[in-house]
């Protein structure tokens, strides 16, 4: 089987058989793969703003932002513009070069907050920054409505596997979370999906996330690799600590088998060492969230700091990855 080369036709076995490579083996394959297709001394640094906190309607088992769950997050409004503004100007300061808003929205609505959202992802465009939403689910519609406001990109996670997803969520289908980024397709706005490590899912379940999203066409531009922060009060607090050659292994077979999209290494990053973090990067991981509260999204997420950020990638010889042009979706035949 032959890495290195784009294509839409993954089975399941194939997949199964990178992500069983032997782990030394796996890191050189998947770091051959990134050097090929990405300049491996950048990573681009992400700070990710929750706009509207809480209250959201879903029964996601691992969110601490679900109101079905008794946590330690408090139900916010959705932030005035002014307040998103600044953060992202002192997150740009930093040399973060996306800006995510995230809301805890079930799904988005035709109204007034998301008129609001509109005018926050206008304006932090127009500082130069990549902006990326993740809103719930959306209609063709209201994809062309953040495109034509500059959106870059919108998030839209699978979490797991199609057979092991409604374990984890019943309000709402696979399908629907698929029916979302088919929209977001229509657009010239990018595609963000990927999954969370530590459900509870099995190795066959990550296998089967990471076919779906490699068999679509073109493949996600950005694919995020979470690892669950357990959360007090929800369903999933008391699952075990994934171990870190897990995420290692399957942010090389994510490399691997979608060789031109960023893997981002994404929420859960905060346990992980440097020396841990550098395996990551060596597997292809080229992109981070940072922050300056060190905070994620919730008070329950941990992330790193800007500063300590900032000397890690100093220590390891890495930059920050500069803003990109929007890239135009290409698709390409299997050859």
């Amino acid at each position: 089987m032959s890495v290195g080369r784009i294509r839409y036709d993954w089975q399941k076995a194939e997949i199964r058989a990178v992500y069983d490579t032997p782990l030394l083996e796996l890191i050189y394959q998947a770091a051959s793969v990134h050097r090929q297709f990405h300049n491996p001394k950048q990573i681009q640094v992400c700070k990710l703003i929750s706009i509207k906190t809480g209250g959201c309607p879903e029964d996601c088992s691992y969110c601490a932002q679900s109101s079905r769950y008794q946590t330690e997050v408090k139900p916010q409004a959705l932030l005035d513009k002014q307040t998103v503004v600044e953060i992202a100007q002192n997150a740009k300061q930093k040399g973060v070069s996306r800006v995510c808003m995230g809301a805890a929205w079930r799904e988005v609505r035709d109204n007034s907050q998301f008129d609001r959202v509109l005018e926050m992802v206008k304006d932090v465009t127009d500082m130069g920054l990549e902006v990326c939403c993740t809103l719930g689910m959306l209609t063709a519609d209201q994809a062309k409505k953040l495109e034509t406001a500059g959106l870059y990109a919108y998030n839209h996670n699978l979490d797991t596997s199609s057979d092991y997803y409604s374990t984890i969520i019943t309000t709402r289908t696979y399908g629907d979370r698929l029916n979302t980024i088919e929209n977001v397709r229509q657009t010239n706005v990018t595609v963000c999906s990927g999954g969370i490590l530590g459900l509870g899912e099995s190795i066959d379940d990550r296998v089967a996330m990471l076919q779906t999203l490699a068999t679509l066409n073109p493949h996600p531009e950005s694919v995020p690799i979470n690892i669950l922060s357990q959360v007090e009060g929800t369903p999933l607090e008391d699952q075990p600590d994934v171990p870190v050659w897990d995420v290692v292994r399957m942010i090389a077979t994510a490399r691997i088998v979608m060789p031109t999209s960023d893997v981002r290494l994404s929420a859960g990053r905060a346990r992980l060492s440097q020396v841990e973090q550098a395996f990551c990067f060596m597997a292809g991981a080229n992109s981070i969230f940072s922050s300056d509260d060190n905070k994620m999204l919730t008070v329950t997420t941990p992330c790193p700091d800007y500063d300590a950020d900032q000397e890690m990638l100093n220590l390891l010889g890495l930059e920050m990855r500069p803003p990109s042009q929007r890239p135009q979706p290409v698709v390409i035949g299997n050859s």
